[in-house]
């Protein structure tokens, strides 16, 4: 029993290839400080709600991400951003979607869910609830950034939805890729830095290099939170509302587990993935690990995404079925893990440690099919990788 937390950054078909050494570096370097100012803030007492709410919000404001002021565009070339956010303790929440001037979603996410009698406000009303809160908004252009605007034309020239950041504007002498994927899965034309395939007969992205951000929590009360945020899709259609603000979609969290995925959210909406994970640990008395082993690898389906999750007495899963997941994780008996692909980078490796001290004694297990899960188990040596 003890406080935990986990945050990630998007899942998708994130080979090493595709990223260059100093975008890495830079996503490992936000990662690490961003779990830093969680785990102190749970270490204060503070509740899990809240520590969701900052870390988040934290996510937001990195251009990194696709979320906040890293909100990717729409076919029209304007920003619709959506969060949702839920308190395990009360099972209440808040959601918002089609906000366009809101510097940080999930702060207003969390004042629906204390300030109205509702869960869920969306464009025009979400937008004027927020100028009545007095949250801080900015003009639609310090969303937009340059890198979003050409993916967005790539996307646009492709004739492809793309799964967030998919477009790279990294060329190949900086690791993208060339190829892309038309709707029958075979290669197509040499359109770069894109893979697609169809989705309801109509072309969308295989991959991401960024996504959807997320953060769960259990405090030292034992009380779970789950918060997350994004921009949605290069090149969506104007409306479009994907799994994220979609309580027991996108985000979930009770008395057992809080709960925040990430991937292609028309399938983490058929599924209602993160509703899964709490219901069979509710229900079947399965524990994390099974349940989010199951929810990703029988019901989600390769390739569509991943989560991460807490229980409330403090175990920690990140699980996905791509190539990989952006995530950090750590516990209050001193377990850390930060990691993209399936071999984790320990708080030592990170590029804001470099003090060559001794890795933590935590053991993060992972099979094959790229999942892992921050063990319980010390070691007597140094941490070891089973794959």
């Amino acid at each position: 029993m003890g406080w935990a937390l986990a945050l990630h950054g998007g899942a998708g078909r994130i080979s090493k290839s595709s990223i260059s050494p100093a975008a890495r570096e830079a996503s490992e370097t936000v990662l690490q400080e961003f779990l830093d100012a969680g785990c102190a803030a749970l270490s204060e007492g503070k509740s899990a709600l809240d520590v969701v709410e900052l870390v988040v919000r934290l996510l937001e404001n990195c251009p990194l991400f696709n979320a906040g002021v890293g909100a990717v565009l729409t076919q029209r070339g304007t920003v619709e951003m959506e969060a949702s956010i839920m308190d395990g303790a009360t099972r209440k929440s808040g959601a918002v979607s089609g906000v366009s001037t809101v510097v940080n979603p999930i702060s207003l996410a969390r004042l629906v869910m204390e300030k109205t009698p509702h869960v869920y406000l969306a464009f025009e009303g979400a937008e004027a609830f927020a100028k009545d809160q007095g949250v801080e908004t900015r003009d639609e252009s310090y969303f937009i950034t340059p890198g979003n605007k050409e993916r967005l034309a790539k996307a646009l020239e492709a004739g492809l939805v793309l799964l967030d950041h998919s477009v790279s504007t990294d060329g190949p002498e900086h690791g993208g890729s060339r190829e892309v994927l038309q709707a029958d899965g075979h290669s197509g034309r040499d359109y770069p830095y894109a893979n697609g395939h169809a989705a309801n007969g109509h072309p969308i992205a295989a991959g991401a290099e960024f996504e959807t951000v997320g953060c769960v929590a259990v405090d030292i009360n034992g009380h779970c939170a789950a918060a997350t945020s994004t921009g949605g899709l290069v090149n969506k259609m104007v409306g479009r509302i994907g799994d994220t603000p979609l309580i027991g979609a996108g985000t979930y969290a009770n008395e057992f587990c809080a709960v925040s995925t990430t991937g292609k959210g028309e399938e983490i909406i058929r599924c209602l993935c993160a509703k899964e994970v709490a219901s069979l640990m509710e229900y079947k008395y399965l524990p994390l690990k099974e349940a989010t082993d199951t929810v990703i690898w029988k019901k989600l389906g390769e390739g569509n995404g991943g989560l991460i999750a807490v229980s409330s007495t403090g175990e920690v899963a990140m699980t996905f079925n791509t190539l990989g997941m952006f995530r950090a994780c750590a516990t209050e008996d001193g377990h850390r893990q930060i990691g993209i692909w399936k071999d984790a980078c320990y708080d030592d490796d990170c590029p804001s440690n470099g003090n060559g001290s001794t890795k933590s004694s935590a053991v993060v297990v992972f099979d094959e099919n790229h999942h892992g899960l921050l063990s319980s188990s010390n070691s007597n040596s140094d941490n070891e990788l089973s794959q």
